[in-house]
């Protein structure tokens, strides 16, 4: 039987990959001269430092640049407040990667109530669609691309 899986995955290399691409930016930028401005990595999130608000914030536009040219859903960012302590300032972003319980009830409560001829179900962070025909699994990827979910979906293992 036909199936495939709903995730919501974020690309470690890719990840690191908009991270340098930003830090690039940063440095090459002219109203960065001179000031102390950096982006750091840390497993799914990333830590932003510049000396003001308002760069922290022109930063933060500069990864979700780097990250939709590295094939990343800016939708996955969670950012968070940004804390100023002495003369830096500090904001993490958070990329969101699974799906957790609540979501994946939500996504097949919506696959049923479509009644297509296809069965959903949860396993661990993920959802796996089957059905007898491939046209009805697309038909559900269709439904859910159109949906609007707080967090980017992927759709994987597709397998006949």
């Amino acid at each position: 039987m036909p199936s495939f899986d709903v995730v919501s995955e974020v690309d470690l290399h890719q990840l690191t990959n908009a991270v340098d691409q930003a830090s690039r930016i940063v440095k090459n930028r002219f109203d960065f001269k001179g000031v102390s401005a950096s982006f750091e990595r840390e497993e799914r999130s990333v830590v932003i430092t510049a000396e003001a608000e308002i760069q922290v914030a022109q930063m933060e536009d500069m990864l979700r640049a780097a990250l939709i040219k590295c094939d990343i859903d800016p939708a996955a960012m969670d950012c968070g407040e940004p804390v100023t302590s002495g003369k830096q300032v500090r904001e993490t972003v958070t990329l969101r990667h699974g799906l957790d319980s609540m979501q994946c009830k939500q996504l097949v409560k919506k696959i049923k109530d479509a009644k297509l001829k296809v069965q959903a179900q949860i396993q661990g962070d993920q959802v796996r669609v089957t059905g007898k025909k491939r046209d009805d699994l697309q038909q559900v990827i269709a439904l859910l691309r159109e949906m609007e979910f707080e967090q980017p979906l992927q759709f994987s293992n597709f397998r006949d």
